[in-house]
């Protein structure tokens, strides 16, 4: 039986870990899903003491009956980013930029001394969800990835070779000019194209910030963790589709979306 339970309960996603046997076991639940989570710790889990973190993280306080303590939410992501990257790494010692893309995104400089956050965005996964409802009509994570997958941004962004043609662009021309400035008079463009075009958008801009915190910091590793890359293999392709241009190793950890629970537990 557990005696300690992480919960990272951020906007959209309640993360929970804990450890059995030497092994780390993983829960989520929605925040729509509140009273079934609360009933498991109730029902499965009465005695654990409870180390809370994210926005959400007052609320599962005032209505559980064990012990719950607050943890600050940015030490225990990459407390916990630490954890898992030496786990797949042992001697993985590098200064490296963290990129946590949850209902919004945070990024970090971690070093082996300390951590900072260094810069932020609204746009992550609430913008996922929100736009992605707005297209498709459906609230449905799963189902907006795999229209992602069929789709094709380009026939939804304005891309630098559709500016200059015919002519050759002095840049690359499938670099995009302006996300979704095809997707009012492209009628040839489909809902998947829109859905792969925001993921685009998405990845654009929290790539754009990484780079700028790596270059800043003269780190060449950005980690990335967060809910949002769960299953999102489009969002992982655009995050790691820069590299030629901007010098950086992208790392993508199995349980990245983990990563707040587990640093709660250390």
């Amino acid at each position: 039986m557990a005696e300690k339970i992480g919960i990272d309960a951020g906007g959209s996603l309640i993360k929970i870990a804990y450890e059995e046997k030497g092994k780390f076991h993983f829960k989520a639940y929605g925040n729509h899903e509140m009273e079934k989570l609360l009933h498991w710790l109730q029902m499965i889990k009465p005695n654990a003491k409870l180390y809370l973190t994210g926005g959400k993280s007052g609320p599962i306080k005032k209505s559980v009956n064990q012990h719950a303590e607050i943890v600050k939410e940015f030490e225990a992501v990459t407390k916990g980013t630490r954890f898992l990257l030496q786990e797949n790494s042992p001697h993985f010692d590098e200064d490296f930029i963290l990129v946590s893309i949850g209902t919004g995104t945070s990024v970090f400089h971690v070093t082996s001394e300390n951590s900072s956050r260094v810069l932020g965005s609204g746009i992550g996964g609430g913008t996922l969800m929100g736009l992605g409802s707005l297209i498709t009509g459906r609230n449905d994570y799963n189902h907006l990835i795999e229209l992602a997958k069929k789709g094709s941004n380009q026939n939804s962004d304005l891309l630098v070779k559709d500016i200059y043609a015919p002519d050759e662009p002095p840049i690359p021309g499938d670099l995009t000019a302006a996300n979704f400035g095809k997707a009012h008079w492209n009628e040839k463009a489909r809902v998947e194209d829109h859905v792969s075009a925001l993921i685009q958008l998405l990845g654009e801009t929290i790539i754009s910030l990484a780079a700028q915190a790596a270059a800043a910091a003269n780190a060449k590793k950005i980690v990335f963790v967060g809910s949002t890359l769960n299953g999102n293999t489009p969002l992982k392709e655009v995050l790691s589709g820069f590299q030629s241009m901007m010098s950086y190793e992208p790392i993508f950890l199995e349980k990245g979306p983990y990563a707040g629970a587990i640093g709660t537990l250390l």
